[in-house]
């Protein structure tokens, strides 16, 4: 006989249920309580002024610190120890990082530990030795709020969204990861795409013209261009307005696309192996000189030269940008903010942070671009921070890192916001976007539409490919309004292995779905004035759904209900003598159905049973009949759920609950429907079935 694990369902009246979200957008006024102190961008309160001059000194200062430190005299420090690391230069946040440390556990006791966070990020991705780095990351993990592993992995994803399908208030999961196909995408590395000119055209960069001749390679790197029809991109051709017999890649164009940036390597006329060039576009009117014939009256043939006006328009030879922002190094990966007046780059020159770092210069009011500053030690780590990219209406910026804290490949992409003056610790953009390879190069359209960046499923450069799919909550530049939640169930407790899940009603954008975290917690940064549906499932919990339309930052208190205890649905109440499902009744089946298809290796289990009075052949026929009903109006509204997973069976008056009935309630207590939900137990293997 097989044994079975039972999960019996227990439903209370009043529990909230499932509603059409067009319902929900009739009655925005109803809103979910309000939590003004929620915080959704992070940014530390220093200000680091003194960055570009690469190392901060003051013996006096800093004696004066290390003595407040040894006499314990911790609230004199604090403001010392702020002011000072406030000073630091590049060079002082890998060689002085203890002071950070030191700072940011004094600003938990004096301030608080969400402006300590900053500053232990800070620690873990600028260290180089001399720390105790478990215990700062511990403390640092106390703090964090999103973690990796609250991200629920992809594939499990696609297969957690799939009840979407069932559910006609819900909007189906649109594709991720989504190559842009073989009119841009070829045989070779292709990356760095840019969507610019009103999203008419995408710029990226191609290796598709390398010569391999045997073992002979001959690399070429040359920048490609394509437009959109309306419904498609054309197939990419060769940019000729920055083609040379040198390597280009990483364009930028202007919004008014008559101004090219982009990187040029290898040529005699730059400063180091990659520098950065630009070419515009020139269109109007020229004067030419213009040579005729003439023919006197003696028949002799003569020349006449004459200015002539022509219409012409072309792009003028690339200049270098020169030493004032070029390095004897590498300088790449070429971008402008919103306003078109501030160029950012990646350079690994001397006097950076890490590997590589990001740069800016700002345009004066000559039109000539100022000294390179680095962008600091928020956005810059010990690691690469390449490929920057501004959205061309929120000035949010993107960019590619491998030294953040927070990732879940390679390198992955993040975005920041300029608070204040200040740049707020870099986002995730989530495993929508970033997978286990290389994240690499990032755009977006004006209206934030679609993301346009280059993958390799490879931890590494190497057969990378230009992708474009719909842009994830995780990556908009106006998902800064934080939902926050906690589930516990009825009794107080908090349930294992909840999933939650957030479903955007009117645009559609996916949002990637957590785990709650052990407390029961969870964020979610969502796009404001909008509607969403909140929907929390988990293996022993009912599906629990609510409609909400978000207005500012936002607290849920959400209670869910176990499959835990053998009882009756107190809806499932029949008409006297008769099988017909009641409207009173769906509320309570939906709650079955969505469990059956949220969980597809659980069966069910439908008893139908009656009083004692009357005739046992009738009773035994209506209670089979009243199974059935509820069989067939589950499977009727999801057609996912085989029928071989259900199992009605009418008892009749055999299985009373109350063995000698006296009054109407005991007959109401016997006149029940059954509901058990079990999973099969694994099979046992051959072995193990002989030695039992």
């Amino acid at each position: 006989m097989i044994k079975r694990v039972s999960f019996i369902l227990l439903i209370l009246l009043g529990f909230a249920c499932s509603a059409q979200a067009q319902f929900w957008k009739k009655n925005k006024s109803e809103k979910l309580a309000l939590d003004s102190d929620s915080v959704s961008i992070e940014v530390t309160a220093l200000t680091f002024d003194n960055i570009d001059n690469v190392t901060y000194v003051n013996e006096k200062q800093l004696r004066k610190i290390e003595k407040l430190d040894r006499e314990q005299k911790w609230e004199e420090l604090y403001p010392e120890l702020k002011a000072y690391v406030s000073k630091f230069g590049t060079l002082n946040f890998a060689h002085q990082t203890y002071y950070i440390w030191r700072l940011a556990k004094l600003t938990e006791v004096f301030a608080s530990p969400e402006e300590a966070k900053p500053l232990y990020a800070m620690v873990l991705k600028h260290h180089r030795r001399g720390l105790n780095i478990p215990e700062i990351l511990a403390r640092y993990d106390s703090l964090d709020r999103n973690k990796k592993q609250y991200f629920v992995p992809l594939d499990y994803y696609y297969d957690l969204v799939e009840f979407r399908r069932q559910v006609d208030t819900l909007i189906p999961p649109r594709k991720v990861l989504t190559s842009m196909g073989a009119r841009i995408n070829s045989n070779f590395e292709d990356y760095a795409p840019v969507v610019g000119v009103n999203d008419s055209i995408i710029l990226f960069t191609s290796k598709r013209n390398t010569e391999i001749d045997g073992l002979r390679r001959r690399e070429h790197e040359d920048l490609f261009i394509s437009e959109f029809d309306g419904k498609n991109w054309k197939k990419a051709e060769l940019l000729e307005a920055a083609h040379s017999q040198f390597k280009e890649g990483s364009g930028f164009m202007t919004k008014d696309g008559k101004t090219l940036y982009f990187s040029r390597c290898g040529a005699p006329d730059g400063f180091g192996n990659c520098d950065l060039y630009y070419t515009t576009y020139f269109e109007g009117e020229i004067e030419i000189d213009s040579t005729y014939q003439v023919m006197d009256k003696n028949d002799q043939l003569s020349y006449k030269t004459t200015k002539v006006t022509v219409d012409t328009a072309y792009w003028i030879p690339a200049v270098n940008l020169g030493e004032q922002i070029n390095s004897p190094t590498w300088d790449s990966h070429p971008t402008l903010n919103a306003s078109e007046d501030t160029l950012y780059f990646s350079s690994d020159r001397v006097g950076g942070f890490g590997l590589s770092d990001l740069y800016y210069s700002v345009k004066n009011g000559k039109g000539n671009w100022s000294a390179p500053k680095n962008m600091g030690p928020i956005i810059n780590t010990r690691g690469n921070e390449v490929s920057p990219f501004f959205h061309p209406i929120h000035n949010v910026l993107y960019f590619s890192s491998n030294g953040q804290l927070l990732n879940f490949g390679d390198y992955d992409i993040y975005k920041a916001y300029k608070v204040e003056g200040k740049w707020s610790e870099p986002v995730n953009i989530g495993p929508l976007v970033n997978g286990e390879g290389t994240e690499f190069y990032f755009s977006i359209d004006r209206k934030s539409e679609y993301i346009y960046y280059a993958r390799s499923e490879e931890e590494s450069m190497k057969n990378l490919d230009l992708y474009s799919f719909p842009l994830p909550m995780e990556g908009q530049p106006l998902a800064t309004t934080r939902l926050s939640g906690s589930v516990k169930d009825i009794y107080g407790k908090i349930p294992k292995n909840m999933v939650i899940s957030v479903i955007d009603l009117d645009e559609g954008v996916e949002v990637a779905p957590k785990f709650a975290r052990e407390d029961g917690t969870f964020e979610f940064d969502l796009i404001n004035e909008r509607n969403y549906l909140l929907i929390i499932q988990g293996d022993d919990i009912f599906r629990l759904e609510k409609f909400f339309f978000l207005d500012g930052d936002t607290t849920y208190e959400g209670v869910v209900e176990r499959v835990s205890s053998k009882i009756e649905f107190n809806s499932v109440e029949f008409e006297n003598g008769k099988a017909n499902i009641l409207p009173e009744m769906h509320t309570d089946l939906q709650k079955v159905i969505d469990f059956l298809i949220d969980h597809p290796d659980f069966k069910l289990n439908i008893s139908g049973h009656t009083d004692s009075s009357g005739s046992p052949i009738i009773n035994l026929k209506l209670s089979q009949q009243r199974a059935d009903a509820i069989k067939d109006f589950i499977v009727n509204r999801a057609p996912s759920i085989a029928p071989q997973r259900i199992m009605a069976i009418g008892y009749g008056s055999e299985k009373p609950l109350v063995k000698e009935e006296k009054t109407d309630e005991d007959r109401k207590l016997n006149r029940r429907v059954e509901f058990e939900i079990y999973r099969d137990p694994p099979k046992k293997r051959a072995d193990e079935e002989i030695n039992n």
